[in-house]
């Protein structure tokens, strides 16, 4: 029995934006629902472009259901170029966590967007390519995943692991023979990355300006990594170099909290931004 947030029961239970609307600008489906999960997105934009209004249907578990309303919520009221950077951790978010098990909820509900955002713009699904001249790769022929969404969940939530990728998008979580070449895939994915340089003079920075460039790096690089525990973060203050934060969720209680600490959050700031920093909590 998975343990479920009030958020999570709340959009379980009353659902927002159910159906399907006619004729809609935007049409986008994905999954199926032979293997588990599937979910159909239609939504109408108003006169200045804006989503007016969206439904969802959904053949799947509380989390399926939970994260497609959720994103019904999120992209009321967004442009498209807006709505197209919503991204699987927005969802978490606002439903404020998800077990990790169940995190390809929260990726086919971003699917799903980004098809009828596609299909609007007469283009085709970002999952079916890379590029023009790279058609995806079929991997996981249990769950039809090909190489292409696999390095494009690991890119968003910062998957090192094949173990991991299961939780978000299924591959390798029927027969398992696919696993050792989604971790080729890992591997040779984070090995091309190019090492981010720290940030010239973050230091001599006026204090906003570093204030901001923290919670940008917060939001980009810390928050998805805890939220995948379960965990949060949120920026308190800044005196100086040191920075001090307050852990969220189960991170807030954890006795490996002081680890996170060092190891990650303050190994981030230091990676990003500056050598000097140090991070606290309250």
């Amino acid at each position: 029995m998975w343990d479920y947030n009030e958020k999570v029961m709340e959009h379980f239970l009353h659902p927002k934006n159910t159906g399907e609307l006619e004729n809609p600008d935007g049409f986008g489906e994905v999954g199926n629902a032979s293997c588990g999960d599937a979910l159909r997105l239609t939504f109408n934009l108003d006169s200045e472009g804006r989503i007016a209004e969206v439904r969802f249907k959904t053949f799947g578990c509380v989390s399926a259901i939970a994260s497609s309303s959720a994103l019904t919520e999120l992209i009321k009221g967004m442009t498209l170029d807006e709505a197209a950077k919503v991204t699987n951790q927005d969802i978490v978010k606002l439903l404020g966590d998800l077990p990790e098990e169940k995190m390809h909820c929260s990726v086919m509900g971003m699917e799903a967007l980004q098809a009828a955002i596609a299909n609007y713009r007469g283009e085709a699904s970002p999952f079916d390519a890379d590029d023009a001249d790279h058609e995806g790769k079929l991997v996981c022929k249990c769950f039809g995943v090909t190489d292409v969404k696999i390095r494009k969940v690991a890119k968003e939530n910062h998957l090192h692991k094949a173990e991991e990728v299961k939780h978000y998008c299924k591959a390798g979580g029927a027969c398992g023979a696919c696993l050792e070449e989604i971790q080729q895939i890992l591997d040779d994915l984070w090995a091309a990355a190019p090492a981010p340089a720290p940030a010239v003079d973050f230091m001599a920075l006026p204090l906003v300006q570093r204030v901001m460039k923290i919670q940008e790096i917060i939001d980009k690089e810390i928050k998805p990594l805890l939220e995948q525990d379960g965990g949060g973060i949120e920026l308190v203050d800044l005196q100086g170099s040191r920075v001090t934060v307050r852990l969220r969720g189960r991170c807030a209680g954890c006795p490996a909290s002081g680890a996170t600490l060092k190891h990650t959050v303050e190994d981030k700031l230091r990676e990003f931004l500056s050598p000097e920093l140090t991070v606290e909590s309250v």
